[in-house]
């Protein structure tokens, strides 16, 4: 890409460089963005700017030099404090440019994220409510599916933005929050398979067969999900560094059972696995990848475990 190129890309910053943030960030530098980020943690900001990118000190400073700034934060409250710190100073919502475009990749409370888009239209400033999906994996190769919505002015100034980080945009509505009821559902769908896929791994494994021919079987049959066959393969090498964890879908669920609550409409299978994630999240594996969930159950050796424990 020469630097004509270049210039014509909308400038762009990425706050939180976790296992997405990071992932989406090399993505949009692969693609011939000229990148800032600010994450936290400083020494994860310089070392992607190593290989190309400004790190900045605070999400404010940041904002003030992009035209569009992507936040790849946890949660919501996490958001409010990138957009809102306290005193305003460093906040980013006082520091964007009218007309800028703010993309929130969090899962979130549809009804917060549409009074967001409020809150940042007084300021002048353009929002996407753009849930995530795709893992670690995904965000590096600018593979990620985004589930966006938002007034086509955003869209008109970000789209070769959230094009360097995903294969699949889906636009969904010209307000703020059907993006994130999408991510509800979806959310609700991925915390079931993962609950789903451990109690039925560790039922194969009290009755005797063999953890690794067990994956085999079901991975090539009808009982098979995405979230099986990706999530049981960590649960085989014994490693549950978290690539999402188990505290995420103590969240996510929480986030689907609020979502329902209003409507009275019953979720049994969510309420289900919620108490899954609590009860690991309860014993100590908040921390550790979801696929931990599965150490819930009682009288299983999993793989791996003998070889921990003598060593």
């Amino acid at each position: 890409m020469n630097d004509q190129d270049r210039s014509a890309l909308p400038r762009v910053g990425v706050v939180g460089l976790g296992a997405m943030g990071l992932g989406m960030a090399r993505s949009l530098r692969d693609a011939g963005f000229d990148v800032g980020v600010h994450d936290l943690r400083p020494d994860v900001a310089a070392a992607f700017a190593e290989d190309g990118g400004t790190t900045f000190a605070s999400a404010g400073e940041l904002a003030a030099s992009v035209d569009v700034l992507v936040g790849v934060v946890v949660n919501a409250a996490q958001v409010e404090s990138v957009l809102f710190a306290t005193g305003g100073a460093d906040g980013a919502a006082e520091r964007l440019r009218p007309g800028s475009v703010y993309v929130m990749c969090s899962t979130a409370d549809p009804t917060w994220s549409a009074e967001l888009e409020r809150r940042l239209a007084e300021r002048g400033v353009l929002y996407l409510d753009a849930p995530i999906s795709g893992g670690a994996a995904r965000a590096a190769n600018g593979e990620l599916t985004m589930m966006t919505s938002g007034a086509p002015t955003a869209y008109a100034i970000a789209d070769p933005v959230l094009e360097a980080m995903s294969s699949t945009v889906y636009r969904l509505g010209d307000e703020a929050g059907i993006g994130s009821k999408v991510k509800v559902v979806n959310q609700l769908l991925a915390g079931v398979h993962i609950a789903a896929a451990a109690e039925a791994m560790a039922l194969g494994i009290k009755a005797g067969v063999p953890a690794d021919a067990l994956y085999e079987v079901i991975t090539h049959s009808a009982g098979n999900s995405w979230m099986f066959e990706n999530r049981m393969a960590h649960v085989l090498a014994g490693d549950y560094t978290p690539l999402s964890a188990v505290d995420i879908f103590v969240k996510d669920l929480g986030l689907v059972l609020d979502a329902a609550r209003p409507e009275k409409f019953p979720l049994p299978l969510a309420a289900t696995a919620h108490q899954m994630f609590l009860q690991a999240s309860a014993s100590g594996l908040g921390g550790e990848d979801d696929s931990a969930v599965i150490k819930i159950f009682p009288g299983i050796e999993l793989p791996g475990q003998a070889e921990r424990s003598e060593g």
